[in-house]
């Protein structure tokens, strides 16, 4: 399926399909997009820049990745005029087919929109990343934090490839181009057993030989 003219957000993060993102929201262009995107209760494109910077600057060049996540508004504040903050959440990837910047900066995209991760049942050998997850939920919540304000958004789909990948990508200190890969791999599983040896490696999960 198509979207036609689908605002874009180009960014310094990758945002995943089950992923919140907070923002603070302060150029006209921004303030614009998403006040209508959130009156009309339309979704808007996140995107990682390749390069440029998230704040518009003269003369500056943008370039950005070409598989980005819709991004739906859950919440928005307004606590002063020119500033919203906003929590969304990522929903799903998207191809861009084409982009155009309009004159006020603002870019839009004719997309297609990507097909959801197949539900994929952990292996065994890999169940150990769905247990360590679970262990760091818990140690969040016993902080006695609202569930708004966790990093992750229930419900907690600890049997899913897919899911357990994508929260470990987002919670890993990742460098940008790397956690890009991740996120445009079709194959959840192939993702997941990635983010196993990147755990490993940074010392998170004991590695499998010892």
């Amino acid at each position: 399926m198509k979207l036609l003219s689908l605002p874009l957000f180009p960014l310094g993060t990758v945002l995943f399909p089950g992923g919140i993102l907070a923002l603070k929201v302060f150029e006209v262009r921004y303030l614009d997009m998403i006040g209508k995107c959130h009156k009309t209760g339309a979704p808007f494109g996140v995107v990682a820049l390749r390069e440029g910077s998230e704040v518009r600057k003269p003369g500056a060049s943008e370039r950005f990745v070409e598989v980005g996540t819709i991004a739906l508004i859950e919440q928005i504040e307004r606590p002063q005029p020119g500033l919203m903050l906003i929590r969304c959440l990522g929903t799903q990837r998207f191809g861009i087919e084409s982009s155009r910047k309009l004159p006020h900066g603002l870019w839009v995209a004719d997309v297609t929109r990507l097909e959801d991760d197949a539900e994929v049942a952990l292996p065994t050998d890999l169940q150990r990343a769905a247990v360590a997850l679970g262990k760091l939920i818990e140690s969040l919540q016993l902080r006695g934090l609202p569930p708004d304000q966790l990093p992750l958004q229930a419900p907690f789909q600890l049997e899913d490839c897919g899911w357990v990948a994508n929260r470990w990508c987002e919670l890993l200190p990742l460098p940008l181009e790397l956690r890009q890969r991740l996120m445009a791999l079709d194959n959840p599983l192939v993702r997941l057993e990635l983010t196993v040896d990147i755990l490993e490696r940074t010392g998170v999960l004991p590695d499998r030989s010892d």
